[in-house]
């Protein structure tokens, strides 16, 4: 599914770093590709969904290497409209479909393990990466970090984006409120059925704490739904605490690596 691939520097002896292009609903995309050295043939897969739009949270390099490092095979797409990439965001609409086919490149890859693939979003990430898991329950896990679970929540909270949200969603949530609904994932908890973990800081003022804390209530108790806040934090962790989470949340992820059951005989 990977239409080309171009190797790219990397900062790890050990991790090959790879810019990909592949297709997503008709449209060239580009991403970013890094797959560890490593003595076992398959390896867990990793979809990395960036926040932000346009320049603003574009996908790091340290960040990919990071989560390669443990032994992750890691894709993160840059989604449609950058780096190269055709068309246009609009903020977890037909751009998830991005996210879709990003995670049905990862399941592709000769060194992916297809039963040990895992999902992770950050900010307005959070969405692109919910709706992955409702169209791929097949993932052992899901973590979201400083999510966004309500879009309409966000145009309340963050009045520096309501321009843009009106443009790329089609205007504000009283004039368009389908528009914001079939991006928040708070509407469609029922549909999940993938480990969750959710991650944020109660002093976030670009994503607030009640967007997680409204998705943990309408999941619970009916959902494997686990939470780390962490009332001293904001957006953006410090760069120690921000290693050591992520550390954490990626052995979490292994413990959901779980053998499937065996069917019972006939």
């Amino acid at each position: 599914m990977i239409t080309h691939a171009q190797r790219f520097p990397s900062p790890h002896p050990q991790i090959t770093l790879f810019k990909i292009t592949y297709k997503s609903e008709g449209l060239t995309v580009k991403g970013l590709l890094a797959i560890p050295e490593h003595q076992t043939k398959h390896l867990p897969g990793f979809l990395y969904l960036r926040g932000g739009i346009k320049k603003v949270g574009m996908v790091r390099i340290p960040r990919i290497i990071q989560l390669a490092s443990q032994g992750f095979v890691v894709m993160a797409p840059f989604y449609r409209g950058n780096e190269g990439g055709e068309g246009r965001e609009d903020f977890c609409g037909e751009d998830r479909c991005d996210a879709f086919h990003a995670f049905e490149v990862l399941r592709s890859l000769p060194s992916v393990d297809q039963d040990q693939l895992h999902i992770f979003g950050f900010s307005r990430g959070g969405p692109m990466a919910f709706f992955t898991a409702l169209k791929f329950p097949e993932a052992r896990s899901l973590v979201i970090w400083g999510g966004v679970s309500d879009m309409t929540l966000t145009y309340e909270e963050r009045v520096d984006l309501r321009k843009m949200m009106k443009r790329v969603i089609g205007g504000s949530p009283a004039k368009n409120p389908e528009g914001y609904r079939t991006r928040s994932p708070v509407y469609f908890c029922e549909e999940l059925n993938v480990p969750l973990l959710l991650i944020h800081g109660s002093r976030d003022e670009n994503v607030g704490i009640k967007h997680s804390i409204m998705l943990k209530e309408c999941l619970e108790p009916k959902k494997n739904v686990e939470t780390w806040f962490y009332p001293q934090y904001t957006h953006h962790f410090p760069p120690q605490e921000n290693r050591k989470i992520t550390y954490a949340f990626c052995e979490w992820m292994k413990t959901q690596n779980k053998e499937k059951p065996e069917l019972s005989p006939l």
